[in-house]
């Protein structure tokens, strides 16, 4: 258990890892391309290790000399491990792979930890089949995953009300090594859409031409291939807005270098939140800074669909300020590495605020939060976003802060240095 230090007088800079999300997919994408690619300022953490395993078993070829991996491709042409890819608790990687996979010959197995196994896949799953792809009957939905492999057919697939963007940008990855290529049809509700839109990038950047529709629908031509290259991935806004958090609650200044402000990254996004609730920004080329200022008290009402990662630190900020805030269109979140939406109505109440868990979100009830021991439920983003409560709140603890080392196991380290 980490006890967090109250700070005074905020006023640092700090830089941000490499975006988890760029790494994963550029490192999918790499392992299948023609050719050596050598990606910068990767996040080298629990996550992509089990990505960077799960690939290397696959055929690619990977070393890593401190952020910067290279990656000989497997044109392709994927090997058969002969034995299950345990994938942690990364469902990004999980779903990732389990299109990958149908690319090669034979039988696989995808599983992980036990969170992971709770964590659906089953549209992923149907969509492959009208794919042409042999889906093992003994898939229950959840991983384990098992798939014998053929290649992938290719076709027209109708996703509806998914709960997670990855459903779509696993298809993607992998379509354009297809027999037919692969139109993707998304209906109803849609989450999470900055995060196609990155894997759409990734896949151009690496020499393969998608077709995105007016209407959102995809549609990847077969027999391409991944060309491989030099690759700059983007530091992380998702870990950057920690730091952001910091200086709203504190009323200080921070800025965070690493940060591409024209980022698609969806993320970006909780700036202007903040800016709403009372702070101001600025922006260079390679950085944001926020400055912290009384927070605006009253209803405050958000959608964070598109952001979904940022309603931890929302949460925690919502806390510290006067008034009713109501973060809507969240529903996904109850199947991310925790059931954050349960997690974070505990953990408020536990600090002394009060929440409500709704059927898409939270109601919060801002106030004046206390220290307490935090449970993280071995959910990274609750940890980093109790943690920074602690900076304003004395008393703050947090149990298994080792749970960060999922996405930024220099935290800590960073936290510290403020």
């Amino acid at each position: 258990m980490l006890e967090i230090a109250p700070i005074r007088n905020l006023n640092a800079a700090v830089s941000a890892p490499g975006s988890k999300s760029y790494s994963q997919r550029a490192l999918v994408i790499a392992a299948l391309a023609d050719g050596k690619s050598c990606l910068h300022n990767t996040l080298i953490s629990e996550d992509t290790c089990y990505l960077i395993d799960g690939l290397s078993a696959l055929g690619a070829k990977i070393s890593i000399s401190g952020n910067d991996v290279s990656v000989t491709g497997t044109e392709g042409i994927l090997k058969n491990p002969s034995k299950a890819l345990f994938l942690g608790n990364n469902g990004t990687a999980l779903r990732f792979l389990t299109s990958l996979v149908c690319l090669g010959q034979g039988s696989f197995v995808l599983t992980g930890d036990k969170r992971l196994c709770e964590r659906p896949v089953k549209p992923l799953l149907d969509a492959l089949r009208t794919l042409g792809v042999s889906v093992s009957e003994k898939n229950t939905g959840y991983p384990p995953v098992a798939i014998v492999a053929a290649g992938i057919e290719g076709g027209i697939v109708t996703l509806s009300d998914i709960e997670s963007s990855q459903y779509v940008s696993s298809l993607l990855i992998s379509a354009p090594y297809s027999r037919r290529g692969v139109k993707i049809r998304l209906e109803g509700r849609k989450v999470s859409e900055p995060y196609i839109d990155m894997t759409l990038k990734v896949m151009r950047d690496f020499g393969v031409k998608p077709e995105k529709t007016a209407d959102g629908c995809c549609h990847v031509k077969g027999g391409q291939r991944y060309v491989g290259r030099e690759y700059m991935i983007e530091g992380d806004v998702s870990s950057a807005s920690y730091f952001f958090l910091a200086a709203a609650l504190s009323g200080g200044r921070i800025r965070v270098l690493n940060i591409n402000p024209e980022t698609i990254q969806g993320d970006i996004g909780i700036i202007e939140i903040m800016k709403d609730l009372g702070c101001s920004a600025r922006y260079g080329a390679n950085w944001v800074e926020l400055t912290g200022g009384a927070l605006h008290g009253g209803e405050y009402m958000i959608d964070m669909g598109n952001m979904p990662d940022m309603v931890p630190g929302v949460a925690v900020l919502a806390a510290f300020r006067q008034g009713r805030t109501v973060i809507k269109n969240a529903s996904h979140l109850r199947l991310k590495e925790s059931n954050r939406l349960f997690a974070l109505a505990t953990e408020l109440k536990r600090i002394g605020i009060e929440a409500e868990e709704t059927k898409d979100g939270l109601i919060i009830n801002g106030g004046h939060p206390h220290g307490a021991e935090i449970e993280t439920y071995n959910d990274h983003r609750i940890a980093m976003s109790f943690a920074i409560a602690g900076l304003v709140a004395d008393g703050m603890k947090i149990k298994n802060e080792k749970c960060v080392q999922k996405s930024f196991p220099g935290f800590w380290e960073a936290l510290k240095e403020l």
